[in-house]
């Protein structure tokens, strides 16, 4: 089975953050976010300066940010990784469906060599976040829907000349959902879902309760809001409802991020495009 380590249970650090904001807004003006305005939004979640530079180093050194001047102005923009780490998390955050039973299942196994063990355990973090689940030590189950994003994930990381990947059904004996709980962390899941509930379940109400709008408000709780959020759907393999515990948390956490989202989005990225625009 695969476990939720404590590492997955942190809060959002700084750099994790970071790669929010760029995610949400850099994109769309070419990459390019100024240290200046990065550095007065980052000030907005309560994050010091000498915290950001310290991260911005951290994310260089993984190569995801790129040091540039646009007219004079220091700043860093997306590298190439980065954009296609941003593109897949937009398809798995904002676009993934539920399976279905319907659908069945994928059974990926492998073979490393002793001496290339590091790919193997890059290839168990890489299926973990594809959301595959363990069926034996050497057998990763996951629904049925996620081949196109495996196959997509295990090119990118060279790593698919290990694996072998098959489409399968259940046929006997026994009853899926009683597997379910011994191939997936379902009780790391729900406490994950039940920590983001806690967290954004207060300040969603305090939003239905404003009445006078504040952009920078919205930004600061939208920004915390899917940092917390993003990691859960590289966790969460979509599992048919049926296979699922009554009450799973998952729904409801989806459909308060989902209601944060429409709230906050817009403001949000008002406040984000006034600090950014003069610093371009």
């Amino acid at each position: 089975m695969t476990t939720l380590t404590e590492t997955t249970r942190a809060g959002a650090k700084p750099r994790a953050l970071i790669v929010t904001i760029y995610g949400l807004y850099a994109r769309e003006v070419g990459g390019w976010i100024g240290v200046a305005a990065l550095i007065r939004m980052m000030a907005a979640l309560d994050v010091d300066e000498s915290s950001v530079r310290s991260a911005i180093s951290r994310l260089k050194r993984r190569e995801l940010l790129a040091p540039r001047r646009v007219g004079g102005a220091a700043g860093y923009e997306l590298s190439d990784q980065a954009r296609e780490i941003l593109d897949e998390g937009d398809r798995r955050i904002f676009g993934r469906q539920r399976a279905s039973l319907s659908d069945g299942w994928l059974l990926a196994v492998f073979t490393i060599p002793e001496a290339e063990r590091q790919k193997r355990h890059v290839l168990r973090s890489r299926l973990s976040w594809l959301g595959f689940g363990t069926a034996t030590p050497g057998v990763w189950i996951a629904p049925r829907n996620l081949f196109d994003e495996t196959e997509d994930v295990l090119r990118r990381s060279q790593l698919a000349d290990y694996v072998h990947v098959f489409h399968a059904d259940y046929l006997a004996f026994g009853d899926v959902a009683e597997h379910v709980p011994k191939w997936w962390d379902l009780d790391g899941l729900r406490a994950l879902y039940g920590e983001f509930l806690d967290t954004f379940g207060p300040v969603l109400t305090r939003w239905r309760r404003r009445r006078t709008p504040d952009d920078a408000a919205a930004f600061a709780d939208y920004a915390r809001g899917l940092t917390a959020w993003r990691r859960l759907p590289f966790l969460d393999p979509g599992l048919p409802p049926e296979l699922l515990p009554r009450d799973w948390p998952g729904v409801r956490a989806a459909e308060l991020f989902e209601e944060l989202r429409e709230r906050l989005a817009e403001p949000a990225h008002r406040y984000a495009s006034a600090v950014i625009a003069p610093q371009r």
